[in-house]
């Protein structure tokens, strides 16, 4: 597996240090006097509790001191107390007798024969060695040395692997990205054994110095959007990264628009997925939501299920969630221009019935439209704030017993009532919460078109729509593709889902080199025709 590291961390300059001005861009070097170097991390941790210091010696005739030093509340103590503390202590046992005469010499052999970890890096550089500590790394200080030894022993507290809570599915993995950067990493190596699976990190954050790791197939991404991938990481400035929608804000490609262009998932199998046709996958410590960059609209409406089930009953079920998508944005607009602008298109029927429940509404039907469309808005927000256990019960019963008393109070029609429902139903149809969320912003545009200008308006609205979907791009891709600009082949998985052993090729817009998945024949079926 190839491994490339790039960071960017902020110097933690020792509060004491004095350089001279015109130096002052240069970095801070350890320095070979032991009390110093733990004097100033004291002063930079500020005294604080879990901040440990376990002096000892090496050496009998002339004993050299040492310190191992650590934050008890980042590194896992069991590894520090048996493979850093007990080899070293072991190994100066065994060596007391040994001809050492230097600091340096002592530290060579410490390096070299005294500590059993496999992971351990040499600082020079006062950065490297605070980005370490505050990261669950244990130092290895030597008097006379102004080199460290810095041995990798994360832990803490994390949460264990668990079924994904936003994305989840009948039939298919169960796991979901945790919080932990490099189990999530391990979570796509599981899946991907593969020496094309290139992982390179980066820290951002001038303070958090948070870790962010960028992994794709080298073989398959095109080196354009990695490279502009790598270059938006690079161009982040900010004090904090708490999570990956902070990434997200940084590096999309259109700030102002409700549609997201940066895809976000929790699924390791999604990812991977991705990753195998040409994606970059962006992983943020402390976030169990992965970004997948470049997107197009038809992917928020794929979901894990539709590769885990039969291609018909998936193609079935994505008709039904683009159906549930026109009816999230134009279900209240359509009955708003109806029932103000077109009464002719309404079923006799149906428009006496609608005419006899209006007698008794005092307002309008976009204010009573957005009566209810508030009402829905608040009940979800309230259902999402409030405890598990009550928050689905009250979620229901809240929007049953309100609906129903707006009804007899001749609040709101029975219609609108109905209406508004479906709607809110329908968004939760929709796999992707943000393409959902972005249905709900056009929603209201489009009930106000509605009520200035009835059909025309909405139309009107529709094709502005289209436009703005259309100027979109993700990482250079158009986000509208293979609609526009239309690609027969690359419709193989949007609308529709085709057996799996007729996508051979992987989508021309993601991935350009080594794009065909299988070869011409495979698992006994015949050639495709125009491939």
């Amino acid at each position: 597996m190839e491994v490339v590291q790039e960071s960017e961390v902020a110097y933690l300059n020792p509060p004491s240090s004095k350089a001279d001005p015109s130096r002052k861009n240069e970095p801070i070097m350890i320095s070979p006097h032991l009390e110093e170097n733990l004097e100033q991390i004291r002063k930079l941790t500020a005294g604080s509790p879990d901040f440990i210091i376990r002096r000892f010696t090496v050496g009998m005739d002339d004993p050299c001191p040492a310190a191992l030093v650590y934050l008890s509340s980042m590194v896992n103590l069991d590894t520090v107390n048996q493979l850093v503390l007990g080899s070293v202590m072991g190994w100066s046992e065994r060596v007391r007798d040994a001809d050492m005469d230097s600091a340096e010499q002592v530290f060579q052999q410490l390096q070299e024969h005294a500590l059993t970890m496999g992971n351990i890096q040499i600082h020079r550089k006062w950065s490297q060695m605070m980005a370490g500590l505050l990261s669950g790394d244990t130092l290895i200080f030597l008097q006379g040395c102004n080199r460290i030894i810095s041995c990798n022993t994360p832990g803490g507290p994390e949460r264990s692997i668990s079924e994904p809570t936003t994305q989840s599915n009948i039939r298919g993995p169960k796991e979901g990205f945790v919080e932990s950067l490099f189990t999530n990493v391990a979570l796509l190596r599981r899946r991907i054994k593969n020496s094309d699976l290139t992982l390179e990190m980066f820290e951002v954050g001038n303070y958090t110095g948070t870790n962010v790791a960028m992994m794709y197939m080298k073989n398959i991404a095109e080196e354009e959007v990695v490279n502009e991938v790598r270059s938006r990481i690079h161009g982040i400035r900010t004090d904090a990264i708490l999570d990956s929608g902070m990434v997200e804000d940084f590096i999309q490609d259109k700030t102002f628009t409700p549609f997201p262009t940066v895809y976000n998932s929790e699924r390791p199998d999604t990812a991977a997925g991705n990753l195998m046709e040409g994606r970059i996958i962006l992983l943020v410590d402390g976030s169990p939501f992965v970004l997948i960059m470049p997107i197009v609209f038809a992917q928020f409406f794929q979901s894990a299920s539709d590769y885990a089930e039969r291609y018909d009953s998936a193609t079935l079920l994505r008709i039904l969630r683009y159906i549930c998508f026109i009816i999230l944005m134009l279900g209240p607009s359509l009955y708003i221009a109806f029932t103000t602008y077109h009464y002719e298109m309404i079923p006799t029927p149906l428009l006496i019935s609608i005419l006899a429940q209006r007698e008794t509404v005092p307002f309008p039907a976009i204010v009573e439209a957005f009566i209810l469309e508030f009402t829905m808005e608040v009940l979800r927000e309230a259902g999402v704030r409030m405890p598990r256990v009550v928050g689905q019960t009250v979620s229901v019963v809240g929007a049953l017993v309100l609906g129903q008393a707006a009804v007899e109070a001749g609040v709101v029609t029975a219609l609108l009532t109905i209406v508004v429902a479906i709607t809110g139903i329908a968004s939760f149809a929709i796999p992707s919460y943000n393409m959902a969320t972005a249905g709900r912003l056009c929603r209201f545009v489009f009930m106000v078109l509605a009520a200035l200008f009835g059909l025309y308006g909405v139309t009107l609205g529709l094709i502005v729509l289209a436009a703005h979907l259309c100027s979109l791009q993700s990482f250079g891709v158009p986000y509208m593709a293979p609609f526009s600009p239309f690609r027969l082949k690359s419709n193989k998985d949007t609308v529709l889902r085709l057996p799996a052993w007729m996508m051979r090729t992987r989508p021309a817009m993601f991935s350009n080199k080594n794009n065909r998945r299988m070869p011409e024949e495979s698992g006994g079926k015949s050639p495709i025709k125009g491939e």
